[in-house]
Formats: C-alpha cells, sequence, structure tokens
C-alpha cells in the first residue's frame, strides 16, 4: 500500500528509526517504511502508565462523595464507562499501522479537510490545555505535601519534565512510560491493599441512584474515551504487518486495566473519613503509613508526568494535523513547548480549587468526545469496502470534503447539551424535570451523531446513485 502525500515541507530524517535520545522531527505526514519499528506490546505500558495517576484516583473518589453511590455501584459504573472506552482505544489504534498518520489527520475521512478543523483544534486544547492542566495540579500537589514546597513552585518543576518528554518525541515517550508502568503499578497495589484494609466497602451511599450511576458511568466512559482522539499518535510508527489482534488487544487491555484498577481503588477511598481543608492529594494518602504515604506521592508525582508526556505530544500532533502551512521555526517540538506553557497558565488558574474544576473538566470532555466518536466509527464501518489507494488519496486531497460529518458532529452536541447536561452552572431540561437521569450527555451526544452521519451519508450514496 502507498502512503499519503506529506503535509508539510521538508522530509522526514531517515536516521530517526528507533533512537530513544532523538528529538523526534516528524509532524503529521506519514511514516515512511524505512522508518517503521516496534510492536504492539509497547502499547500496553504506554497505556497503562498514564492511568496510573491521581487523576484516575479522583473518578472513584467524586462517583461516591459527589454522585452518592456505594462502593460496589461505584465499582460496577467504572467498570462499565471504562470498558467501552478502552474497547473503542484498542479498534481506532489498528489505522495507526495502515495509515502512519496521528488520530486527528484520520479525522479527514470524516469530517473532510476543512471540516476537520475543528476536532483537531478542539483536542489540541481539550489535550494541551485541560488534561495537561489537570494532571500538573495533581502532581505539584503531591509534590507539595512530599516536601512543603510551595503549590506554583511545585507546579513548575514539574511543568519542566514534561514539556521535555514531549518535545524530545515519540521513542522517548514510550520508553518513558515502559519504565514508569512496573514502579508505578508497584506502589499503587501497595496503596489499594491498604486502602482496602481500611476502607467502609459496605456502607451506604447518599442516595444517588440511577442518575448517580449514570454520572459515575459518563465520567469513567469520558475519561477513557477522553485518550480515542490520540490513539494512532502511538501506534503509527509500528510495521505495516503488526499483527491485527494485538495492535487491538494491548492498548484496550492497557487502558483498560489500569483505569479500572485505580479507580476502584479511588472509589474504596472515599470510604473513609478524611481530615478537613486538606488537598485531594493528601486527602487520599492521608490513612497510609508514612513511607507508603511517602511512595504513593511520588508515584502521583510520575503518574501525572506520565500522563501529560501523551497529552501535550498529541496535542501537538492535533496542531500539525490542521494542515496549515506553518512556518519552519515552529516545528513538532515548538508546537509542544507552546502547548505547555498555555497549559501551564490553565493549571496556575486552578490550583486554588481544583476538586471542582476537575469534576466539572471530567463530563464536559465527553460532551464532544462521544458525537466525534460515533461519527468517526460510523465513517470507519463505511469505509470497510474502499480500496485502500482511494484512502490514501483522500488523506492528501487538499479538496476532500465531508460535510455529512461535521453536521452530524455539530448536531450531536447542539441536541445533547442543551437538552441532557447537567452541571452546577447549567442544568439541561431533561435532567431538570427528571433528575434521575443524572448526565447522559455523552450518550445521547454519540447516539444522535452517529445516526444522523449514517443517515446522511446513506442519503447521499442513493442521491448519486
Amino acid at each position: 500500500m502507498t502512503t499519503a502525500p506529506a503535509d508539510t515541507a521538508g522530509p522526514l530524517a531517515p536516521a530517526y528509526g528507533d533512537k530513544v535520545i532523538a528529538v523526534e522531527t516528524a509532524g503529521s505526514e506519514p511514516i515512511p517504511d524505512a522508518e517503521r519499528h516496534g510492536s504492539p506490546l509497547q502499547l500496553l505500558w504506554t497505556w497503562a502508565s498514564p492511568n496510573i495517576e491521581f487523576a484516575t484516583v479522583y473518578i472513584g473518589v467524586i462517583s461516591v462523595l459527589f454522585f452518592g453511590l456505594n462502593f460496589w455501584q461505584a465499582t460496577a459504573a467504572l467498570l462499565l464507562g471504562t470498558a467501552l472506552g478502552a474497547l473503542t482505544q484498542g479498534v481506532l489504534s489498528l489505522d495507526g499501522p495502515r495509515f502512519g498518520v496521528p488520530q486527528m489527520v484520520i479525522g479527514r475521512f470524516s469530517f473532510g479537510r476543512r471540516g476537520n478543523l475543528l476536532p483537531s483544534g478542539v483536542n489540541a486544547l481539550v489535550a494541551g490545555v485541560g488534561w495537561f492542566a489537570v494532571n500538573s495540579v495533581s502532581a505539584a500537589f503531591a509534590l507539595n505535601t512530599l516536601t512543603g514546597l510551595r503549590p506554583l513552585p511545585s507546579l513548575l518543576l514539574v511543568v519542566v519534565a514534561e514539556i521535555a518528554i514531549g518535545f524530545i518525541g515519540h521513542n522517548f515517550v514510550h520508553v518513558f512510560e515502559k519504565y514508569a508502568f512496573p514502579a508505578l503499578a508497584v506502589v499503587f497495589l501497595l496503596a489499594g491493599a491498604w486502602t482496602f484494609k481500611d476502607a467502609h466497602l459496605g456502607g451506604g451511599g447518599s442516595g444517588g441512584g440511577v442518575g448517580g450511576f449514570l454520572l459515575a458511568f459518563s465520567t469513567a466512559w469520558g475519561y477513557a474515551a477522553g485518550w480515542n482522539p490520540y490513539a494512532t499518535d502511538y501506534s503509527r510508527y509500528l510495521p505495516r504487518t503488526a499483527s491485527r489482534l494485538k495492535t487491538v488487544l494491548y492498548p484496550a487491555a492497557g487502558l483498560f486495566v489500569s483505569v479500572a484498577i485505580v479507580a476502584v481503588i479511588g472509589a474504596a477511598s472515599a470510604t473513609i473519613v478524611a481530615p478537613k481543608d486538606v488537598t485531594p492529594t493528601a486527602a487520599f494518602t492521608g490513612h497510609l503509613p508514612g513511607w507508603l504515604g511517602d511512595l504513593t506521592l511520588l508515584a502521583i508525582i510520575l503518574g501525572g508526568i506520565s500522563a501529560n508526556a501523551l497529552n501535550i505530544y498529541s496535542s501537538a500532533m492535533s496542531m500539525t494535523s490542521l494542515g496549515l502551512r506553518l512556518p519552519a521555526w515552529l516545528s513538532r517540538g515548538a508546537l509542544v513547548v507552546l502547548s505547555g506553557i498555555v497549559g501551564t497558565a490553565a493549571a496556575w488558574a486552578s490550583l486554588s480549587d481544583a476538586g471542582a474544576a476537575y469534576e466539572a473538566f471530567l463530563l464536559v470532555i465527553a460532551y464532544w468526545v462521544g458525537p466525534w466518536l460515533g461519527v468517526v466509527l460510523v465513517e470507519r464501518w463505511l469505509r470497510t469496502r474502499t480500496p485502500d489507494e482511494e484512502l490514501v488519496r483522500r488523506l492528501g486531497d487538499r479538496s476532500f470534503t465531508n460535510w455529512p460529518g461535521l453536521t452530524a458532529l455539530l448536531l450531536g452536541v447542539a441536541v445533547s447539551v442543551p437538552l441532557f447536561s447537567n452541571q452546577e452552572k447549567y442544568v439541561g431540561w431533561v435532567p431538570e424535570h427528571w433528575p434521575a437521569f443524572g448526565d447522559i450527555t455523552c450518550l445521547v451526544g454519540f447516539a444522535v451523531s452517529a445516526g444522523l452521519y449514517a443517515a446522511i451519508r446513506r442519503s447521499v450514496s442513493a442521491e448519486r446513485k
């Protein structure tokens, strides 16, 4: 199979290969066969390490404390939501070896060249500003608790490390996640065992009911599926001959197991009474013995850095996927630094009320991912019989349009958010009249966009015959 033409000026450096300490020069252009390397196994730890961190813990915490579920109800909602997000992560990863381009470039099939500017731009902001801020704040609080260093200097130390990893690029990110994985897994399993020892798993919730369950489910799905727009960013260097089964299995397993275990630990920790007026990270580690509490804080720092290495890298990938003719100095590495500066400013602004900001962010993130994913999965199904040569041509065709995709995406958001969102500052019409619905915005957005896109595409195809 041939590859699509490059998006950016200048050839890919042929000497990058599998070098670790070398700055990656590739942007959104297809990775040549000569540069392909690695195996699907590396996707296991690449998607596990970033989720063994405090942001994942907090999904479980808010399911009990804020959504009113007991431990077992929260666990069911968390496992179900995570499983769905992990499954699509594996499926989308398949297009990495096939086309050799970032996930947001694959989006041109669904939205056309110009229409894809919107989801690519949104993903760049969500990854490089939203998620970068969330994970930097949790790591900064952990460093503050561990050392007594004030929050702002703690934040600056964390973001420097995150930006450096993303700047070096693809191979270094994979290797960093590989060596972070065993350390993170051991510490969080120890902390989890201690947490379950002290937890009150049989305690009743505060009456979250079906609404609370749907809120927890949406939060878990939004968190797991929030990685979907990054999927091929980390599989695009794999050889075309890479096992399809393993390319699906390893990222799905890494994402599901890590999020499921750590979020359930968070739900258990929420049943333990914590002192008032402590930071979220201090509340999580407060019941642990001193040595384990310190190790857990170190792991929270490492986990936050692991997650943001991917966030800031994929933010830059999304910006290169816009297809704009950028000046030569504004390379992928420079975009990483730019994204890091903006994300650091957002993290600084949220230091004073991190818990409330994170709860709202987790729900809002699914508001756009649900409709986007609905269109992308339907398009992926519709193009199963399209010859590879034609698909490659579409990726490189600057005139290619697909207005049904963008239309379905926008209508999915327009229908689901006003009617079904359930936020502190805005309650949609449905939960206002029937609170038991909780917040099913992401589900409705997914269903509406997927259904509309399938219907419009079918109608357009019929007219052309």
